[in-house]
């Protein structure tokens, strides 16, 4: 495998130790619902994971099995979505989380991250090469179903309502009103979903930029001043790990242009 683009910020302040990692596991994990793992190897794998050490995460979490799975999956969906920079890699790399979501249900069938990294990586998938072939493709139903999934398994997984409400507004953003309803996508249940999210993790830096994109999409410009305010509350968040970073750091970038 190929050497990974390293994170290109400051890390020092998500560099946990075992202790430190139980200690804020509720707070770095509020938006995915992972239990806090048993397995030490698994937890060396979350540790890289939070200091942005990807690659290092992705090939602990494959070599621990199980729980370590989870790991390899966020860690390689994050990084091909902010860092990798060919698009051909990139959504390779979706594809093979993809896959491997998918094994994952096969074996842990009560597993809600097993559901939520297949809808992510489909969805991301689907967005490189256009949401409208990816309709076509029937891939929209294939991260709808999953995303489901993961919330009737876990209803407090935040990042789940994230993903479902951004689902619903890419495909009305998409195909408009109309076609959309043939996907199962509405207006009313993407704000719902938004709203839900914020509720759960009020903090998120992901669900206030999501949900900003979400209300210009379904709503226009009438919702435009709301949304600028979401971007500078996610700007002025304060990150807990590698991967909040990188999302303030999107919403940062976006105020400046």
């Amino acid at each position: 495998m190929a050497k990974w683009t390293a994170f290109p910020h400051d890390n020092s302040a998500f560099q946990y130790t075992p202790a430190s990692l139980k200690k804020n596991w509720a707070r770095l994990h509020m938006g995915d619902a992972e239990p806090f793992p048993k397995d030490a190897a698994v937890q060396q794998a979350w540790i890289h994971f939070h200091a942005g050490e990807f690659q290092q995460a992705h090939d602990a979490g494959l070599a621990a099995g199980g729980g370590g799975i989870t790991v390899a999956n966020k860690a390689q969906a994050i990084y091909a979505n902010y860092l990798e920079k060919k698009e051909k890699v990139k959504l390779e790399m979706f594809l093979e989380v993809a896959e491997r979501a998918a094994a994952q249900q096969e074996a842990e069938p009560g597993n809600p991250n097993a559901y939520y990294w297949q809808a992510y990586a489909i969805g991301r998938y689907g967005q490189g090469i256009s949401v409208a072939k990816a309709l076509t493709q029937g891939l929209g139903s294939k991260v709808k179903n999953a995303l489901e999934k993961t919330i009737a398994l876990a209803p407090q997984h935040a990042d789940a309502h994230i993903a479902l409400g951004a689902f619903h507004a890419e495909v009305i953003d998409k195909v408009g009103k109309l076609l959309g309803k043939t996907q199962g996508a509405d207006t009313s249940t993407g704000l719902k979903m938004f709203t839900q999210a914020l509720q759960i993790n009020p903090g998120s830096a992901i669900g206030m930029i999501e949900r900003a994109n979400g209300l210009i999409m379904l709503e226009g410009d009438k919702r435009m001043k709301e949304a600028e305010k979401l971007y500078a509350d996610a700007a002025a968040c304060e990150p807990v790990d590698a991967m909040d970073c990188l999302d303030i750091e999107m919403a940062r970038e976006e105020l400046a242009e």
